[in-house]
């Protein structure tokens, strides 16, 4: 029996246009989704393809005001009988960011893949196609539910949690951490690396109605508190901390950071670093500090918009969320 899934498009490199097969440079988003996946139709895959254009734009752009009909059609899909999976196209510069969100408010019960490209459709090399092939055969197959929102980049499988964007340029521009991926495809196999992981077909949070203001300050030598300031407003209601090392920070920033997080703000303390735990010290507790521990800066932040939009503002109780992505 032939399976049918939804592929939801919102633009990027994968359904770009550059005007030559070897120019540097590209628009991103030209390509509509009826003629993508008249453009795939000749691949063979096993599967019925229906589309939905939700955006064509650079993943540059993207916000909830691209996010919030994406997730309303990715949830419509899922709670139709006849699709049994959903993919996304999208831009990879923001794609771990997107694909996160989706993955804390999407059910698990049926495959969602997110997929993209490194280079426009007329370049030579262009990885859109086989990418797309490899997501067709991992949303098809039934053991791609139960885990969450996955990525399919460069013949490999990440959970939405892992994954982040490595380089600028090149089919292998993305990693895992801390699992480097999950599996690996082709567009003529598919291996997993264990079982599923999420225990419950639910989402983790409702959509939000709206997304709390939360910053992210990047940490440097010689970052102040006045630098600090300058980056928020009376409307932030959370700051990320991309600190050196392990969230760690110049004094002077640890101590303004600690004066808002005694007037409400929340304070998480991630690491601009691209691979390790952050784990809670002894001083978050004086601080009033929570940490990211295997979070990104910029996915931390999305995990903070979910828990401020639910009503989520002690620290203890974000702690715990942390903890348990």
């Amino acid at each position: 029996m032939t399976t049918k899934l939804t592929v939801l498009a919102t633009g990027g490199t994968i359904a770009g246009i550059a005007g030559s097969a070897i120019t540097p440079g590209y628009r991103s988003g030209e390509i509509g989704i009826e003629d993508y996946l008249e453009k795939v139709g000749g691949l063979g895959l096993e599967a019925e393809l229906s589309g939905k254009q939700i955006a064509n734009i650079d993943s540059a752009d993207i916000g909830p005001m691209v996010w919030t009909p994406l997730h309303q059609a990715a949830q419509a899909a899922l709670a139709d009988p006849a699709c049994q999976g959903v993919i996304v196209t999208h831009g990879t510069d923001t794609l771990e960011e997107t694909a996160f969100l989706l993955d804390q408010t999407l059910p698990a019960d049926k495959p969602v893949v997110v997929v993209g490209a490194m280079r426009p459709a007329d370049a030579v090399g262009y990885d859109g196609l086989r990418n797309f092939a490899n997501a067709v055969r991992v949303a098809s197959d039934p053991d791609g539910a139960g885990r969450g929102v996955l990525v399919v980049m460069g013949d490999r499988i990440f959970a939405a949690r892992d994954v982040y964007k490595v380089r600028t340029r090149g089919t292998e521009a993305f990693r895992g951490f801390p699992r480097e991926s999950v599996g690996l495809v082709t567009p003529a196999s598919l291996e997993w690396f264990g079982a599923p992981w999420r225990t419950g077909a639910g989402a983790a949070f409702g959509w939000p109605k709206s997304f709390p203001g939360v910053a992210i300050v990047y940490a440097y030598a010689g970052l102040d508190g006045a630098d600090l300031n300058r980056q928020v407003s009376d409307t932030t209601r959370g700051i990320v901390l991309a600190g050196v090392g392990e969230g760690n920070m110049p004094d002077s920033v640890r101590q303004e950071l600690a004066r808002l997080a005694s007037r409400g703000v929340c304070v998480i303390r991630a690491s601009r670093a691209d691979e390790g735990l952050v784990d809670r010290e002894d001083e978050d507790n004086a601080n009033g500090f929570v940490a990211a521990r295997a979070l990104n800066p910029q996915k931390a932040r999305i995990l903070l918009q979910l828990l401020l939009a639910a009503g989520e503002s002690d620290p203890a109780t974000i702690q715990r969320a942390f903890d348990m992505r």
